[in-house]
């Protein structure tokens, strides 16, 4: 499976933070029912591996490992399931240990610096983050300028309000969020809600993306 051009399609990656991995698979279950089959699970809690191994043996939703900070994570990431492993920041132990894996490494990176040491580690995606605070969309557009073949994926800070500025950007893959999975709804077990925020989130960036080319 081509990972980049899956999330290119899906257009939003939803952020899960998990404390009971028990939950993960009912979790999976709403994303999938609200028409998105992609999460990103964060290594922010003790149940990260566990919380993965229930999705991704589910076998129909597309799974990374989020907050991945060392090579040690990205093993228990990978030993879990999961398919991309997403990181705060640029770590080249972390991106070369996903290499040795066979899975996409997408590191974060919002200035030109960072961006180009992504490129020197061979790769041409990389999460913008923290969006919000790092510039946001302008930033994005800016940077897209030199680096006409690199990918982004914004998060932390897009919600409803902002998400069509950043998916009208060609140079966006995807966007981030986890308005869709919030925290206290998951904890409650209440994955209607869950599903019911997820449509509406599918729907929002149905209205949002512009119709581009396949290549972008």
């Amino acid at each position: 499976m081509d990972i980049a051009s899956a999330l290119r399609s899906a257009r939003l990656v939803p952020v899960v933070v998990l404390d009971d991995a028990r939950d993960a698979d009912a979790l999976a279950g709403a994303l999938v029912a609200g028409g998105l089959p992609v999460a990103e699970v964060t290594f922010r809690t003790p149940a990260a591996p566990d919380a993965i191994r229930a999705m991704s043996d589910r076998g129909d939703i597309l799974l990374g490992a989020g907050t991945v900070l060392t090579p040690a994570q990205v093993d228990q990431a990978v030993a879990a399931g999961a398919g991309y492993v997403v990181s705060p920041g640029l770590s080249r132990a972390v991106v070369e240990r996903c290499a040795e894996h066979g899975v996409l490494a997408l590191p974060g990176a919002v200035t030109a610096t960072e961006v180009q040491a992504a490129l020197e580690l061979g790769l041409t995606t990389v999460k913008f983050f923290p969006a919000g605070t790092s510039g946001g969309a302008p930033a994005i557009a800016a940077l897209a300028a030199p680096f006409g073949d690199v990918r982004f994926i914004p998060t932390g800070g897009v919600g409803p309000a902002n998400l069509e500025g950043y998916l009208r950007i060609d140079a966006v893959v995807a966007v981030g969020g986890s308005w869709m999975v919030p925290r206290d709804r998951v904890a409650a077990r209440d994955f209607e809600a869950v599903r019911r925020l997820t449509t509406d989130a599918v729907a929002l960036v149905r209205r949002a993306s512009p119709t581009t080319s396949p290549g972008h």
